[in-house]
């Protein structure tokens, strides 16, 4: 980059910069009008949040971005967004923003790096990939993505290049797992109420997700029903965190015992008359049995597992027992433990037993994943999919990397990658098994990013990538019920290319470039995807901004029957069997200790449970000014954040004699690592968290918080269970 361009950006970063400075991250950014020299441009947010925004974006006559807010006359954005994004331009005018393609020119994550120009980078990804499939099979070649962006055509395209070069599969295993299987195992389907409801109800429990932090447009229908109805807001999770601050009831739970809390809940039900007995014959699979299952499950026994008092999970109980319609918002939280599966299940099934499903405003909602309804058979080359091809998990990319063989499906090596979307050397479980495997001499890595990420800093070559206002792409949403347009509105650095545009060349180049899917521009794959989806076309929704997909009411909320084959919720749950919406492939079978798994709803210790080795529990849950380790580059983010931190209860520091910013040693079997001690009576003694996906290099010694994090995957179909972590703790010795 030209110094004379460096400090263009530089000036354009300081003009988006200056409505930021009075901003409160506290307060969501509420739509304003424009300014009189600009015009607005609509899109959609596109990362990885249930929430994806409506956005309003002011756009300035000579093509620069400035104000992004969210849309007013979106039924759920409400012309709300969260803090960070509306900050966008600070992103995309970054001054450390890659803006050529670049050839490592030293040792790997040396830092040194030559220019070159994109035919050259291309055409030397192409051919590492030859040689790789010459020498070890075209499953050497492993295309490795996930959530950067939302985007259909831009995030996985990738897939269309993998099925027609049958390179090896991709998993996608970290996140939606152990939420989705739970989910589903109940009802048959990702769907559930209209989650507008929320602004309709009378009252909230919001489980398992920091929502002001992280789906800040949950809080704003949540606090609407405060507001006109009276309705009280629940928040059940592990530590004191902002949502917490905002509930009429908050609900500190023991990491990996919301199920005992739901047992116990239902419990009470049953024995306090609050469970509708007629809903449930009509509609549950074996209320009966569920009864007497729980005649045990009572508050006292709950207590013990999940640091409640009986008091507090009495009140509980009888507030939801009490209040017929009540809506059950289910997060992600509290499914990142091994036992999530079985804990989302049976926080599901609360709202059964009291028939909540019955009404507007009641029921359980997690995401709205199955009503879309989008085909992107053609977009992802399934036609050319062949299912010999092995599949790799990608929450296991540290064992693939470093030859471990039942990661590898009993196969070769992987020796070449194109990594789009993510950073798995920051945000991947086991940490030093990634590095490790990609500091290997014989391993070609191609990265496609907007920054230079940990990722992009040890590979081979790096591109420079677009965001989301400089192309096109289509979103639809899982926290909420629209279809949104994310239409191209203003031109990228000449020297940046999309993720399509990069997909298409190598095609190319490797003699692909005629098979299905291939050699369109986005906007023809968005009209593709959403004529095969028998949805209106790009123009429609240019002037119509997005689409509802929200089913009738009865759908909805299952008052026709849920998904099962019997039209029942299923109280016993077909663990190993069930259909699910990311369920893997026959040859990779079921996973994790599945043969522990209840028949009925319970609480199961397949977690790593705290001993005297290891007497802390380490949850690593999501920072307010970073999205996974996105932002985690922009000054603002970083200057709100801080520093990376434990939270430490001032119990357990005194035992350790530990001070509020002492250096701290945390450890398990997988590594250890320094970070700063921050002493808060938000956490509960035996509980530790690391707020935000900081970067390894930002903290002590260069290693970040997924060094203590595992990959064994979560039963039954998988998922990382990165909130699940036995710890030590110490006082480092300087």
């Amino acid at each position: 980059m030209n110094s004379r361009y460096r400090e263009f950006l530089w000036l354009l970063a300081a003009e988006a910069l200056q409505y930021t400075k009075a901003m409160n991250i506290a307060t969501p950014i509420h739509a304003k009008s424009p300014k009189l020299d600009s015009k607005i441009g609509h899109t959609a947010c596109p990362h990885d949040c249930p929430s994806t925004c409506a956005l309003e974006v002011e756009i300035s006559e000579d093509g620069r971005i400035g104000r992004v807010r969210g849309a007013n006359d979106h039924s759920y954005t409400s012309g709300v967004i969260c803090a960070k994004v509306a900050r966008y331009a600070e992103r995309l005018y970054h001054p450390d923003r890659l803006m050529h393609p670049l050839r490592r020119a030293g040792a790997k994550g040396a830092g040194q790096w030559q220019q070159i120009s994109w035919d050259d980078a291309l055409d030397e990804i192409a051919e590492a990939f030859v040689q790789a499939e010459a020498k070890d099979g075209s499953e050497a070649i492993w295309p490795y993505f996930y959530a950067g962006t939302m985007g259909w055509v831009q995030r996985d395209s990738i897939d269309r290049l993998r099925h027609a070069k049958r390179y090896s599969g991709f998993f996608s295993s970290i996140c939606t797992n152990p939420a989705w299987t739970g989910f589903t195992v109940a009802t048959g389907v990702l769907r559930g109420p209209d989650p507008r409801e929320m602004g309709r109800t009378d009252c909230v429990v919001i489980w398992g997700t920091n929502a002001v932090s992280t789906q800040v447009n949950v809080m704003t229908h949540a606090i609407k029903s405060r507001k006109e109805r009276g309705a009280k807001i629940v928040v059940i999770d592990i530590y004191d965190n902002p949502t917490m601050k905002q509930a009429d009831m908050a609900l500190i739970v023991k990491p990996g015992t919301d199920a005992a809390l739901a047992c116990a809940v239902m419990h009470v039900a049953f024995r306090d008359g609050y469970a509708d007995r007629d809903y449930m014959a009509k509609y549950a699979d074996d209320p009966e049995g569920l009864e007497a299952h729980l005649k045990t499950k009572t508050p006292q026994w709950a207590a013990a597992i999940t640091g409640l008092s009986v008091e507090e999970i009495e009140a509980f109980a009888r507030l939801v027992g009490t209040t017929k319609k009540t809506f059950f918002r289910l997060g992600y939280g509290f499914t990142r433990q091994r036992n999530g599966a079985v804990a989302m299940h049976a926080a599901a099934s609360i709202a059964t037993v009291l028939g909540s499903w019955q009404y507007e405003g009641g029921g359980a909602f997690h995401s709205n994943t199955d009503i879309f309804r989008m085909n992107n058979a053609e977009l992802t080359g399934r036609s050319m999919k062949d299912a010999d091809i092995r599949m790799l998990d990608q929450s296991q990319i540290g064992r693939v990397l470093t030859g471990d063989a039942v990661a590898l499906r009993h196969r070769g090596p992987v020796t070449a990658m194109l990594i789009q979307n993510t950073n798995p050397a920051n945000i991947a479980p086991e940490q030093r098994l990634v590095r490790r495997g990609f500091a290997r001499d014989d391993l070609f890595v191609a990265v496609h990013e907007q920054f230079m990420t940990e990722t992009a800093d040890i590979a081979d070559i790096v591109l420079p990538a677009t965001m989301f206002v400089e192309h096109d792409d289509i979103y639809r949403a899982g926290g909420q019920n629209h279809i949104l347009l994310g239409p191209k509105l203003v031109e990228p650095p000449p020297s940046v290319r999309s993720n399509l545009f990069v997909i298409e060349e190598l095609a190319k180049r490797l003699g692909v470039a005629d098979r299905p899917g291939f050699g369109f521009t986005a906007r023809e794959m968005v009209d593709r995807v959403l004529e095969a989806s028998g949805l209106p076309d790009y123009e429609h929704f240019l002037e119509h901004k997005w689409f509802d997909r929200q089913p009738a009411f009865d759908d909805a909320h299952f008052l026709n029957g849920f998904a099962h084959p019997d039209g029942k919720f299923h109280f016993r749950p077909d663990w190993i069997n069930q259909p699910a919406p990311n369920k893997p492939p026959a040859a990779i079978g079921v996973l994790g200790p599945h043969a522990e798994l209840p028949a009925f709803p319970d609480q199961v210790d397949v977690i790593e449970v705290a001993d005297p080795e290891h007497p802390f529990r380490l949850a690593t849950s999501p920072a307010r000014n970073f999205l996974n380790s996105s932002f985690s580059e922009t000054k603002t983010s970083r200057q709100k954040e801080g520093r990376p931190e434990v939270m430490i209860n001032p119990a357990d520091a005194e035992a350790g004699g530990i001070a509020h910013g002492d250096l701290v040693r945390i450890g398990n079997s997988r590594g250890d690592l320094r970070i700063h001690a921050r002493i808060t009576t938000e956490v509960k003694s035996g509980v530790l968290i690391a707020e935000g996906l900081w970067p390894n290099k930002a903290h002590v010694d260069g290693e970040g918080i997924n060094v203590l994090t595992g990959a064994d995957p979560v039963a039954p179909y998988g998922g990382a269970a990165v909130h699940d972590n036995k710890v030590w703790l110490r006082k480092d010795a300087i």
